[in-house]
């Protein structure tokens, strides 16, 4: 089975905005943003884009599918590490074009392909007119040269 979705070109402003409809705006690559969050903690543990298909499929299975833009494929989350995202919520901003996933990150617990929880486990430092990065001390949940090679 594969969902369709609206076309977002088809709703007037107060449908796409106020309406039932889901219709996600798509961007001239095909992509829609995804901001995926942990259930229960609310922690940002990812960014990464979705194509129709992986979107689809994420909402047919539970699970979190991707699309990956270095590698130009779909990417089922945790197909090779175990690290698998089951999906609580999904919702849509305002205008369709960005959607914000909320999960329940399974095996040890590492959504980054660093072994890490986050993605999000530096922050940015300034010192003087540098800007720098500064671990914020996320321990890894795994070893990613033994899980990826």
């Amino acid at each position: 089975m594969t969902i369709a979705f609206a076309d977002p070109q088809s709703l007037d402003h107060a449908a796409l905005e106020e309406g039932t409809i889901f219709a996600p705006r798509f961007d001239a690559h095909g992509l829609i943003t995804v901001v995926t969050t942990e259930a229960g903690t609310n922690d940002i543990l990812m960014v990464a884009h979705m194509n129709a298909e992986a979107l689809s499929l994420t909402l047919e299975t539970g699970i979190a599918h991707y699309w990956s833009r270095s590698r130009k494929a779909l990417w089922k989350k945790g197909e090779t590490s175990g690290e698998m995202q089951e999906v609580v919520e999904l919702r849509t901003d305002c205008d369709q074009d960005c959607l914000v996933m909320t999960v329940r990150q399974t095996g040890r617990g590492a959504a980054c392909h660093t072994g890490r929880k986050t993605c999000f486990y530096r922050r940015v430092t300034l010192s003087d007119d540098t800007a720098d990065l500064e671990d914020t001390g996320l321990p890894r949940l795994f070893d990613p040269k033994a899980v990826y090679g």
